[in-house]
Formats: structure tokens, sequence, C-alpha cells
């Protein structure tokens, strides 16, 4: 199987990657698709020395050198930056012409509707309709919410490692459910169900475990913890984007299966019974 990643150095796709590395799918061949600009960068070299194979292409240049790119891909992920969504559209044209089995745009985040709270997900859904527009093979992925980045810092500083943002607050009351995985899980799930033929043309949401806010805090604080506590009338002031995750999480409650499913979603958890998460004490 030969996979080709968008975005294989960022810090979805490069999990992806090791994920990939390490799995035993057979024959495998990894790809990643990088900007001219980027070709000799340290982490590209990288991932090079690691077996990797490094292709050349500007998503928004020629198409047929894109589609050159790809021919011969089964698979292709894009884990592509924000502020490159749109470059999906000819991406997922590129790949329909190469003859791409399947496309597994860029999502990989928390459960929500299309439209009207997650300014990232309205936007995300544009290759995704796209995708169907054009009769594309894909699959969708979404993997709630990491525990790396739900975790508060404690005044010892003594998991600050494993917190790259952290969160010093609850949305909400604090006792709303939500999905949440472990980001090395993120990559283990996508290598299973990359292979995996029931996937196709599917969402598939895949998660380590279900809990609330106030739960989480309770796991792994031996230590003293102030949070403040967001409502819904605190949004206005605050930072869009990233708050609107925590709105729809704490106090829509969107991100847990039972909206999934309500959704169309896959459990993946259901499809893979064998996997075994790492749990929010091991992370």
């Amino acid at each position: 199987m030969k996979v080709a990643l968008v975005g294989g150095t960022g810090e979805t796709g490069s999990i992806i990657v090791n994920a990939l590395l390490e799995s035993d799918t057979p024959a495998l061949e990894i790809v990643a698709i990088v900007r001219p600009a980027s070709e000799r960068k340290p982490d590209v070299v990288a991932l090079e020395k690691r077996g990797v194979a490094i292709a050349v292409a500007d998503l928004e240049g020629p198409r047929a050198e894109l589609v050159d790119v790809l021919e011969g891909v089964d698979v292709l992920i894009s884990t592509i930056h924000v502020s490159a969504l749109g470059s999906q559209i000819p991406l997922a044209d590129a790949a329909k012409a190469a003859g791409v089995r399947r496309f597994v745009p860029c999502f990989f985040a928390t459960v929500a509707p299309a439209k009207g709270v997650l300014t990232l997900r309205q936007l995300k859904e544009e290759a995704l309709l796209h995708a169907k527009k054009i009769r594309l093979p894909h699959t969708v992925i979404d993997v709630g919410w990491w525990y790396q980045l739900s975790i508060p810092r404690l005044p010892s500083g003594r998991i600050d490692s494993a917190t790259p943002l952290p969160v010093n607050f609850i949305a909400g009351d604090g006792n709303t459910l939500s999905a949440l995985t472990d980001v090395r899980d993120v990559g283990r799930f996508t290598a299973r169900i990359i292979a995996d033929p029931r996937t196709i043309n599917k969402m598939v949401f895949v998660y380590g475990d279900i809990m609330p806010a106030e739960a989480m805090e309770n796991a792994i604080a031996a230590e003293s913890l102030t949070a403040d506590t967001i409502e819904k009338s605190a949004f206005e002031n605050r930072m869009k984007i990233f708050y609107e995750y925590w709105y729809s999480m704490g106090v829509r409650g969107d991100n847990t299966l039972e909206y999934a499913e309500f959704l169309g979603y896959v459990d993946g958890t259901k499809l893979y019974p064998d996997f075994q998460p790492i749990t929010l004490e091991v992370s």
C-alpha cells in the first residue's frame, strides 16, 4: 500500500508517520508531499532518513505536476495547516485524476455539526463536500480532543512537557461528557482505518475514553488546582476559533459517541476491539 501525506512534518502528520512506520501493514510505502521551499528543511530531511520518500509539489501549482506525484498512490492523507485548508480542493482534483483510491481530508478533531458551531469544521467540510462532488473515495477520521490539550498546568510544573497548551479553565459546569484521545493513538487508529475497506466513504469516530472535564482534573491532580469556569456569555471576547471548540465540547456536549452516531459516524472502537488505547494516566 502506498500512502502519501500532505503535512507529514506537522504535529498530527508526524504522529501518523510514526504510526505507519511502526505498523505491520505489508509492503507499505510512505511518501511525504512537501512544498518546494521545504524540501531541504531539517524535519523533511529527517523523514527521508527514516525511509519516507519525499515528493515536491505545489498544491496551488500546475495540476499535471501534482497528478504525476499522486500516480500510484492508494491513500492520500491530508494533515494540512489550517491556513491552507482551501488547498485541499485542487489536491482532491489531482487525486481523482491520478486514480487515488482513498482521500483522507484534514479532520482529526472533535465531533460537531457541519455548520453553525465550529469555524474550522465548516472550512474542513468544504474538502469533504468536494470529494463527494467529484466522486473521490474518502474517509473522514475524527478523534475527539487530545488528552495533551486538556490538561491543566500543575503548580509544580511536573507535567509541563506533556501539556503544550495547558487549559486552566472548565467549559460549562465541568460535568459534560467529551471524547478524548492520546495524540499517539491518533496515528495508531489512522493506520488501522486506512487499511480497512469497511471505512471507505465513511466518517469514523475513534477515541480513548469519554469523560467530563472534572473527572480528568481529578484523575491527574495530586496538587491543588484552580480553574475558571467558562459560561456561554464569556465567549464573546475570547479567541474565537479556539474557544469554539470548548463551547462545543463543554457547553453544547457535541463531542460524544451518541452525537457522533446521530451525525452518521461509525464507531471505530467497535471496528477494532483489540485496540488498546493509551490511558490518561499513561499520557
